[in-house]
């Protein structure tokens, strides 16, 4: 449940800090950097972590001089979370946000976060929807999630993506930070933050994610293995409500059908009708009867196909 202590008031204009955890991703960090430096909002520190990256990240940082938004390091790390929690030390700002870098925000996002929490000083997580990109910047998707409720987060309808992601410093450390326990510890540290305090959804872009080779999404197993831990783990959904156990299993089985790509139709189908079952709210906005039931969508198609008006008909 949510502490009874409040969140510490913002200031008019809050600083707004970003981590940046970086390995490798030379070719990609300077438009990362570029999209927090040229937002329409101040103040802002950019924080990068880069761990020793022996391509030409640090030439890539040299470069952009001087800037006093901007610090950075590069030296060895134990991994992303290592990295993201020692760049999180050295935030000073009351909002924070932790971008990727090979991610990157879109204009205003940093002042729409501002003004959002400005309007709603209670939330310790405000997100918005992001855009697929491909390796050169291509729109290849958007991804629009639900509006937020615990429910929705267990069962995958709202996917708080990090990119598009802004929180309170100290709703972070309240959390405890990232956890290297778990490979996707950005959604790990969300679940936990949103057991304590409460968030919201904002309908806007605020961020671009990048889809390439090198990125740690492509590790399919350990993302399904991880994340089936981080639900059956967490202390709150055990000793919460059965509906968050049941919405957690959804969420469970709909995240492994996600990241099975090879998974045979007829697996798929019965791991779609066992997460209706654990939460039969699914069944319509996921259109599980089109998934399940052979011919049901053209089927329907007929049934509801608008009858055609002649011109006859119209006078």
């Amino acid at each position: 449940m949510p502490p009874a202590t409040p969140l510490s008031s913002l200031p008019a204009r809050p600083l707004i800090s970003v981590v940046v955890p970086s390995y490798n991703q030379g070719a990609f960090i300077r438009q990362t950097i570029e999209s927090c430096l040229t937002q329409d909002y101040h103040p802002i520190e950019v924080i990068v972590m880069d761990g020793a990256s022996p391509d030409n990240t640090v030439e890539v940082l040299t470069s952009l001089g001087n800037l006093p938004e901007l610090q950075w390091t590069s030296e060895p790390d134990d991994g992303v979370v290592d990295a993201v929690n020692k760049g999180m030390r050295q935030a000073r700002g009351d909002i924070c946000a932790i971008q990727s870098s090979d991610d990157f925000y879109l204009p205003g996002a940093f002042s729409h976060a501002a003004a959002t929490f400005a309007r709603h000083p209670d939330m310790a997580l405000i997100y918005a929807d992001t855009i697929k990109v491909d390796a050169q910047g291509k729109e290849l998707s958007r991804w629009v999630s639900d509006p937020f409720s615990i429910e929705n987060f267990l069962t995958k309808q709202t996917v708080i993506l990090q990119p598009a992601a802004f929180f309170r410093r100290e709703a972070f450390w309240e959390a405890g930070g990232w956890s290297p326990d778990y490979f996707n510890a950005d959604t790990e540290c969300w679940l936990r933050m949103i057991m304590r305090r409460p968030a919201l959804k904002v309908d806007a872009v605020w961020a671009s994610r990048r889809m390439h080779e090198g990125q740690r999404d492509q590790q399919n197993q350990r993302i399904i293995e991880s994340f089936a831990r981080m639900m059956r783990e967490n202390p709150d959904i055990r000793r919460g409500p059965v509906r968050w156990r049941r919405a957690s299993r959804c969420g469970v089985l709909l995240h492994t059908i996600r990241y099975s790509p090879a998974m045979s139709l007829r697996r798929k189908k019965w791991l779609l009708l066992q997460a209706a079952l654990a939460w039969p709210a699914i069944w319509r906005p996921m259109d599980l009867a089109g998934q399940l039931i052979p011919g049901w969508r053209r089927l329907r198609r007929r049934l509801f196909k608008p009858p055609s008006t002649s011109a006859g008909d119209e006078a």
